[in-house]
């Protein structure tokens, strides 16, 4: 009984190979480095593909609303409330004269 199976998918093999039907080209035995390239051609492939789709959401994300300033009445509110603005040129010249600072820094 095993034979007449075994005798059935081949006749089923030979008959769908001469119909021209298609083969997975990953199922052909390829050479190492013909699969070595094709390994890395689709991992670039995937890579690029990745890199379009954060692009995508990054963009999508950047221009959801231009027309929200909550982030500068945030930072309003913080200088109001005494917080320092890291910015300023007065403030960076003190720092950068800061002994202490620059001790931490190993810098004196």
């Amino acid at each position: 009984m095993f034979k007449k199976l075994s005798k059935r998918l081949n006749e089923v093999k030979k008959h769908a190979a001469t119909n021209g039907a298609a083969i997975n080209p990953l199922d052909v035995d390829f050479d190492n480095k013909k699969k070595e390239f094709f390994k890395s051609l689709t991992n670039s492939a995937l890579n690029l593909y990745q890199k379009q789709c954060d692009i995508k959401k990054f963009t999508k994300l950047a221009l959801s609303d231009m027309d929200n300033t909550s982030e500068d009445d945030i930072m309003q509110d913080l200088f109001n409330r005494g917080i320092i603005d890291p910015y300023e040129d007065e403030k960076l010249s003190k720092l950068a004269d800061n002994k202490r600072f620059l001790k931490e820094l190993g810098l004196e």
